[in-house]
């Protein structure tokens, strides 16, 4: 088996894309699928969707992109700071994902808790609640 170093230390989204403002580049690769949320740092994006997560790393000369269903995610868990929260998923394969979250507010702390129920539902082949599906996508969340 191939080791594969640990991809997404270095992603800390700290701003939400709204559905308008998703780069063109970044829709061919969710096309027919529901875009849930999209995430950013100052140059990589992560976009989450019904059925796939998607992580954008630009770096300086080359642009690396991760695709990673939810179907091959055995445990999630998700931590929040005071203002911060790390997304932890482990893999089939037992590999490790960990992605962070800074610059938090209550708001944004309730869309991540939701954004993980969903993942969770999807992980465990259920149905996400509708509601929930639903403010993700219209941006709808209030506290």
């Amino acid at each position: 088996m191939t080791k594969i170093r640990n991809i997404v230390k270095h992603f800390r989204f700290s701003k939400v894309v709204t559905q308008d403002n998703i780069p063109a580049y970044i829709r061919q690769y969710v096309k027919n699928e529901q875009v849930l949320t999209t995430y950013r740092t100052s140059h990589d994006h992560g976009v989450f969707t019904n059925t796939k997560m998607v992580l954008f790393d630009n770096q300086q000369k080359t642009k690396q992109i991760y695709t990673i269903p939810y179907k091959s995610i055995s445990i999630t868990s998700v931590v929040f700071g005071k203002d911060t929260a790390e997304l932890n998923l482990y893999m089939d394969s037992g590999y490790p994902i960990s992605l962070k979250f800074v610059d938090m507010n209550g708001t944004d702390k309730l869309r991540l808790r939701i954004l993980y129920t969903c993942i969770d539902k999807f992980v465990n082949n259920k149905e996400p609640i509708k509601e929930d599906i639903e403010k993700l996508i219209n941006n709808t969340i209030k506290l």
